[in-house]
């Protein structure tokens, strides 16, 4: 029997309504509070951006919605789970692609993706076939022999994210996909975000590129632990009577350097 008791079974919101629900999120380290009692919602399916400064609170959100972090304070779901108690339950039901590299350099991307599929108690054949299959759709099949440590960053990220697929996860975190990686590798990379959506898949997506925030479905905009703005990109530009989201970014954060 879990540990998690009835915060193990899912709400029915997560099923069919909203894949993220928070209340009054808060995160606190000693006397800095690093989330201060967010709330905010969203839908299954759905390409949210998060957007902040460096420092803003976004990658701590990002680990309490995952279950890496135990918030300090609030209330929620993901996948339908409690947030405060059912964590485990989480882990095994979203996917994270952290800021850095965090796959093995001297393992084969094959290698790299069958650990991490026992990693989620997959059996051999789960592996092989689900893997062949992402393979395939992240366009990583003529690599899966190479060793990790000898692909360009663009190709490392697809790894990455084949490693946060591979349990076929409702919620994938995205957090800072395509630092580093140049233009058409970035684009490269929103296609296959857009294919996920399109399939079902909530994607969670930081970025400092805000060219990057016109992709999304909605933007939530962050600034000291705060959630400043969160709506899409278009009404937000509208709002602010500006052309890009780069010029409400500015003004939203108040000057705020990333």
């Amino acid at each position: 029997m879990s540990d998690e008791g009835d915060a193990a079974t899912p709400t029915p919101g997560g099923r069919n309504g909203f894949a993220v629900t928070v209340r009054g999120l808060t995160r606190s380290f000693g006397q800095f509070i690093a989330v201060d009692s967010i709330s905010f919602s969203v839908g299954r399916g759905e390409i949210f951006g998060f957007l902040g400064a460096n420092g803003a609170g976004k990658t701590t959100t990002i680990r309490m919605l995952c279950g890496l972090l135990a918030p300090t304070a609030g209330s929620g779901t993901v996948a339908g789970f409690d947030i405060m108690r059912a964590y485990e339950s989480i882990k095994l039901r979203v996917g994270y692609m952290s800021q850095k590299f965090s796959l093995y350099d001297d393992l084969t991307v094959r290698e790299n993706i069958e650990f991490y599929g026992g990693m989620y108690g997959l059996r051999r054949r789960e592996i092989a076939e689900r893997s062949g299959a992402l393979f395939e759709t992240i366009g990583l099949a003529e690599h899966a022999d190479k060793l990790a440590g000898s692909l360009p960053v663009g190709w490392k990220q697809r790894m990455s994210l084949a490693a946060a697929l591979l349990h076929d996860p409702d919620i994938v975190f995205l957090d800072e996909p395509t630092s580093g990686v140049d233009p058409v590798s970035r684009r490269s990379f929103w296609l296959l975000i857009y294919e996920l959506a399109a399939r079902g898949k909530t994607l969670f997506v930081t970025t400092h590129y805000m060219d990057e925030a016109e992709y999304c479905s909605r933007i939530s905009i962050m600034k000291l632990g705060k959630i400043a703005e969160i709506e899409n990109p278009h009404e937000l530009k509208r709002r602010y009577g500006v052309s890009t989201m780069q010029e409400v970014f500015l003004k939203a954060v108040g000057g705020e350097e990333e």
